[in-house]
């Protein structure tokens, strides 16, 4: 196969037939090596048309906790306070800048998620 940035719809499925074909060919052959740049290639197209929207904060901060395990009290303990939890659950509050921070070092969320509008 020739190598080339993909530009359609039909470039893009002739790429991922072919990445299927060479995917786990042995490493350091040239099908080894074009599964690699086919990869990158694939990425590029995929993250130009299929674009994933960073989730807003409280989505972010939910599924963290589901990911955790942790419940709604056990956030207030990192923020503060039960009343905080459920006013930004429930809309009547946004975060500020201290639970932020609290939110960033306890669960590991991205400063850029967790300053976004919502």
């Amino acid at each position: 196969m020739t190598l080339k940035i993909i530009h359609s719809k039909k470039d893009y499925m002739t790429a991922l037939q072919r990445f299927e074909q060479v995917f786990q060919a042995k490493t350091g052959t040239p099908e080894s090596d074009e599964a690699d740049v086919l990869a990158l290639l694939i990425k590029n197209y995929e993250d130009a048309q299929f674009p994933i929207e960073a989730p807003d904060p409280l989505t972010a901060i939910q599924y963290r906790m589901e990911q955790q395990g942790l419940s709604k009290q056990e956030l207030a303990g990192i923020l503060g306070y039960k009343s905080r939890v459920t006013d930004l659950f429930n809309g009547h509050r946004k975060l500020n800048l201290s639970m932020i921070r609290k939110l960033h070092a306890h669960l590991n969320i991205s400063y850029d998620t967790l300053v976004k509008e919502y």
